[in-house]
């Protein structure tokens, strides 16, 4: 794993799981993605991993015009890394996720190394009023669906997003067979070092937040790729901030967003995606470690740098 002393804070404001019924801070609109991730910025987050929504009624959006009404105001307002999802929603064909990268042409996607059941369907069970129609039925059928990339979508999207347009990527592995199948990739020439690998825990239908998992998870990329791969972890739910703490603990870098859990404390929701990372950052630097710039975050990614995208 490379390590520079310095961890990297990403931030993922909204994202295509959790709803408006869930949260009156969860930001939808254009104006409320640009204002609450330039806010994580500010409170130091060095790259922001970003969803569109539809701000009709908050719905998860493909459109790269629903992206472009916020990505411009971003960059105008701050240096961090824009980080555009590829994942999008398991309601989403591959098209429709590479909208916004396509357009957007960022310095950085997300990339998900395989499918998985992506059951989010009990957090239907804590709503007690529906603000728009579509939220009840898209929570609850969550549990039949699946997240789906295979391997050709995966080639696909290195191809199209990475050698097209010099982004990289940060391989969301939400199992230890991600891993391999990156590690598969690498060998094919398709991707070059260092890989940003996001360990993603606690999903139904992924690897489970025990700290066990984290661990194995590091010790198995440190197996396959050594020094060539940037390690980053996150857990959803409850286990989000014991985990960012336990990466940076081994050496990694951290993830926290209203996309990953809408709570700052035990019953409390977090009012903003500052508060979330503020919090990590003051767990970090307790911890006697210093946070990355979006400049050493580019440094340590090998990215093109923020004057190179399409927006």
């Amino acid at each position: 794993m490379r390590k520079t002393g310095k961890v990297i804070i990403s931030c993922a404001p909204t994202g295509s799981i959790h709803t408006p019924s869930m949260s009156p801070y969860l930001p939808v609109t254009a104006d409320q993605i640009a204002a609450s991730a330039i806010e994580a910025a500010e409170a130091g987050a060095a790259i922001l991993h970003l969803h569109a929504r539809n701000p009709a009624d908050g719905s998860p959006s493909p459109l790269a015009a629903d992206f472009m009404a916020f990505l411009p105001q971003i960059r105008a307002a701050s240096d961090a890394v824009i980080n555009i999802s590829t994942g999008g929603s398991a309601t989403m064909s591959l098209d429709a996720r590479l909208d916004g990268a396509r357009a957007a042409q960022p310095e950085l996607c997300s990339l998900n190394m395989g499918p998985l059941i992506f059951d989010f369907s009990a957090a239907a069970t804590r709503v007690e009023q529906w603000q728009h129609p579509w939220e009840r039925e898209y929570v609850e059928t969550s549990r039949d669906r699946i997240m789906y990339n295979s391997n050709s979508y995966i080639e696909r999207i290195m191809v199209e997003i990475g050698q097209g347009f010099g982004t990289r990527f940060e391989f969301e592995c939400y199992d230890i067979g991600h891993l391999y199948t990156l590690a598969h990739f690498a060998e094919k020439g398709l991707i070059q070092p260092p890989f940003l690998i996001q360990g993603v825990f606690g999903i139904l239908g992924g690897i489970g937040a025990d700290p066990r998992n984290l661990a194995h998870m590091v010790t198995i990329a440190d197996s396959l790729f050594g020094n060539d791969y940037v390690f980053s972890a996150f857990a959803a739910g409850r286990h989000q901030m014991a985990f960012c703490t336990q990466s940076a603990l081994l050496g990694g870098n951290v993830r926290v967003g209203l996309e990953d859990s809408l709570f700052i404390g035990r019953g409390a929701l977090a009012r903003s995606n500052a508060d979330q990372v503020r919090k990590i950052r003051n767990m970090v630097e307790e911890l006697g470690l210093q946070i990355a710039t979006p400049a050493e975050a580019r440094a340590l990614l090998a990215l093109k740098g923020g004057d190179q995208v399409a927006f």
